[in-house]
């Protein structure tokens, strides 16, 4: 049992990701801002992220990016059900304007916020990083045990991915200053249901200070 959060955070067996860092849902003119949401608190982690991903890498944490690929020319990924949905709550996005194209400006990662070469990127088509993808897949390959989740939105894409991963027995950490959702209030409100079910809620500087305290022993 990893009854710790040292223990948990083992570089051996910890991946670090990080959801949905991309220009649609951080950036000012991308697509979560025109349906008129406030994406500021996404842009206030995108400027904790890189001091907490390059204490992963430093550590040995496996860094796993994962972003969205939604509208396509063929309309091959959005149901009826999806669009039904957006249609009504979404103010114009995926109906009238198109969210995370593949191989587009709205699809790449935000600000700092990046993979380096050799880096797992997850490309998924729904909220959950799990469903139909290799996520899994690249995580039990690498003997992973616990994973931090970081990212946006955190009642959205990254809550449903720490549901599905604690239901796949990981251990799950999320790093409240390093996910963000387009209100204060559902932020904080996420939080209170992962940290009361599902995982546990920490800084990004706790989690940095347990990873450096490693990098330091190996040294």
């Amino acid at each position: 049992m990893l009854d710790t959060l040292e223990l948990k955070l083992d570089p051996a067996h910890c991946a670090l990701i990080v959801v949905d860092m991309i220009n649609d849902f951080c950036a000012g003119d991308g697509a979560m801002a025109a349906e008129g949401l406030d994406v500021s608190m996404a842009q206030e982690a995108a400027g904790r992220l890189p001091g907490l991903i390059e204490a992963a890498r430093q550590a040995g944490v496996l860094v796993v990016f994962v972003r969205n690929v939604y509208s396509t020319e063929a309309n091959s990924y959005l149901s009826d059900v999806w669009l039904e949905q957006a249609a009504r709550r979404r103010e114009g996005s995926y109906v009238d304007r198109p969210v995370c194209p593949p191989d587009s400006w709205g699809n790449d990662f935000y600000a700092e916020v990046r993979p380096r070469e050799g880096e797992p990127i997850v490309t998924k088509h729904r909220f959950d990083a799990f469903l139909n993808t290799d996520l899994d897949l690249i995580l039990r390959s690498n003997a992973i045990r616990s994973v931090v989740m970081t990212g946006v939105a955190t009642n959205v894409c990254v809550e449903t991915t720490a549901r599905h991963a604690f239901v796949r027995d990981y251990y799950v950490v999320v790093a409240e200053d390093g996910a963000a959702a387009y209100s204060r209030e559902e932020h904080e409100a996420s939080l209170r249901t992962i940290d009361r079910y599902f995982g546990e809620v920490v800084s990004c500087d706790r989690i940095a200070a347990v990873w450096s305290a490693s990098s330091a022993k190996a040294r």
